[in-house]
């Protein structure tokens, strides 16, 4: 390594912006308009693009391509940006991809996020904080993904959809609707809800009260067989003494595509 933890076998564009602490493996390129933020980790045989901005303290392992183009045929070489915050890990061959002029022009990740090997966010999707994604899961383009979610093994979100806080997407998973907030979605044909990520929940401090607030919200509209217009006037009561449910209410009248169900 050079003194600035830079492997001499590693191409680093004038243009760059490195800061402390930063160490760049070996036969990894790092590309004009890059910011790398202090303490961050770049492994061998990586390609980072840009512009794109990487926050503090992330450790990106190894053969990973950070920041490319758009796989979007609409995309004309208009500036476009991929944005990463802090103490993120990427493993082997994640792609991480830049966003579209059509689409907001950004791909946002949050921090402390895991993108396990083989994973990919496609243009201009955002994710959350204290994500989960496993090997091989993808998002295609302008998806939306909330705090502390657990995409499981060859799980795919269709573009558009959204995925709210706590849901937990099975195994081999194919998304093509909203997910609201705190469900656990499995593998029918296409993800189907199969109740709420409750074991997710507990994890992370919420309490039986909260937990029986949202399981009350989960049969309105998911058990009872009401329609989502009856499904929502009952979501409108349960919201009253439930700041989840009220989360879980607003999550579903946002939504722009048809909610899973």
């Amino acid at each position: 390594m050079s003194p600035a933890g830079i492997h001499p076998s590693a191409f680093v564009d004038p243009g760059a912006r490195i800061g402390e602490g930063v160490s760049i493996g070996a036969f990894t390129c790092i590309g004009p308009d890059v910011e790398i933020g202090d303490g961050t980790q770049i492994g061998p045989h990586c390609s980072v693009h840009g512009p794109t901005r990487i926050g503090r303290d992330n450790r990106i392992i190894g053969h990973a391509a950070i920041g490319g183009d758009p796989q979007d045929k609409k995309y004309r070489g208009e500036r476009v940006e991929l944005e990463i915050g802090d103490r993120n890990l990427v493993r082997e061959f994640v792609t991480l991809n830049r966003g579209t002029g059509e689409g907001g022009s950004r791909t946002r990740i949050g921090d402390d996020n895991w993108f396990l090997a083989y994973t990919h966010v496609a243009h201009d999707c955002v994710v959350g904080n204290h994500c989960v994604f496993s090997n091989n899961a993808t998002l295609a383009g302008h998806v939306v993904v909330g705090d502390h979610v657990i995409l499981s093994g060859f799980a795919g979100v269709h573009q558009f959809c959204r995925i709210g806080a706590h849901a937990f997407i099975g195994m081999g998973a194919f998304v093509n609707g909203d997910v609201p907030p705190f469900l656990m979605v499995a593998q029918d044909g296409y993800g189907r809800p199969r109740g709420i990520n409750a074991e997710g929940l507990k994890r992370r401090g919420f309490d039986a009260g909260r937990t029986a607030a949202i399981k009350r919200a989960y049969r309105a509209v998911y058990i009872s067989g009401a329609s989502l217009a009856e499904a929502k006037a009952q979501l409108v009561d349960l919201a009253r003494d439930s700041d989840d449910v009220r989360d879980f209410l607003a999550f579903i009248e946002s939504g722009e595509r048809p909610l899973l169900r």
